[in-house]
């Protein structure tokens, strides 16, 4: 088997060279020998050792993409269709680069430190952060990280975000300018300072834009299941009066327009939906699911670039990254002819 020094050798350069070649570390190496060195590596078939490299730089290459909210009942974190979509842009990305992925859901800070020592973790990338015990000690580990959609005052930590508040304020919009007036709120458990919250704020907006009182009853929580939407949607069935749902998440809203299609209830004629992402169950979904569109795709992309730059020490010009939102409308949402105007 062709080891770093047969390649080396062959073509006549050091093994640190062929090394920076293989992790992309190629700023001092001419575009001639890096395509003679590659040439090698893909004529023998050469393969980088995961251990040999972990001991010889005490690093794994191996990033994680932690996700901190983890469901409390059911269901899984990677079962969502937004969080499979925005891993797939990342382990896209770092595969070219020579590194690997590992996905965990971690909801203790001891644990993490844990699996950071255990697998020589060389960053990470995580979702669903506050400020808290867990920050400091993803802070104190030593090693690069991004934040995903984490609302955390700190200038020095690389973070992409999204208009959350906005998003929450259109998705309710939407419903009220169709003339629906008694609008409920469904999403996962609310815990202040996070995503959830500032859509439940953007929707709070609109309602007083509008003129509706703000009803705390017409908060719904569950976990965001197929099965716990679902169920919400049987709930809803039984509650006329609400004619307009936005749901924090498309799998959410899928849940619910399937558990009102299961109660007799259509949607839209007799309630109407607006949910949250723009993913695959959106488009799939009968009707078509009007939604607040984000890029999932986009996210990953920059939060890869972040960790690479931190990785190999180059800068960041901004660190700190809001992408927009935007509404999609599809069949999911009709007019109340009840109790708003035509």
């Amino acid at each position: 088997m062709v080891t770093l020094k047969d390649i080396a050798a062959e073509a006549g350069v050091s093994i640190t060279t062929v090394s920076n070649v293989i992790h992309k570390r190629k700023s001092r190496v001419s575009p001639e020998l890096v395509a003679k060195i590659w040439a090698i590596i893909e004529r023998e078939h050469y393969v980088p050792s995961m251990s040999a490299r972990s001991l010889a730089n005490k690093d794994s290459f191996i990033i994680g993409v932690i996700t901190h909210l983890t469901p409390q009942t059911t269901g899984s974190t990677v079962g969502d269709p937004f969080l499979s979509a925005f891993v797939d842009s990342i382990e896209k990305r770092i595969r070219e680069e020579g590194y690997y992925l590992m996905i965990r859901a971690v909801e203790e800070a001891e644990e993490l430190a844990t699996l950071s020592r255990s697998w020589h973790l060389s960053g990470l990338i995580i979702t669903g952060m506050f400020q808290d015990d867990f920050f400091y000690t993803v802070k104190e580990l030593g090693i690069p990280f991004v934040l995903i959609d984490s609302y955390v005052d700190d200038p020095d930590v690389c973070s992409i975000g999204l208009e959350d508040e906005k998003g929450g304020y259109i998705a309710t919009r939407c419903l009220l300018e169709k003339g629906h007036r008694t609008v409920a709120f469904a999403s996962p458990p609310i815990r202040e300072g996070g995503v959830i919250e500032m859509r439940l704020t953007g929707y709070k907006r609109a309602l007083k834009e509008f003129g509706v009182r703000f009803d705390p009853s017409l908060v719904f929580t569950q976990e965001i299941t197929v099965q716990e939407g679902k169920a919400l949607g049987r709930r809803l069935a039984e509650k006329p009066e609400i004619t307009g749902v936005f749901a924090s998440a498309d799998i959410l809203a899928a849940g619910i327009l399937s558990g009102l299609n299961e109660a007799g209830v259509s949607v839209p004629r007799d309630k109407s939906i607006v949910g949250f992402d723009d993913n695959y169950l959106s488009q799939l979904s009968i009707p078509g699911l009007t939604t607040v569109h984000q890029d999932a795709d986009k996210k990953g992309i920059l939060a890869t670039d972040m960790i690479l730059k931190q990785l190999r020490r180059q800068p960041i010009e901004n660190k700190s990254i809001i992408l927009p939102v935007s509404l999609v409308e599809r069949g999911s949402v009709a007019y109340n002819n009840v109790d708003g105007s035509v």
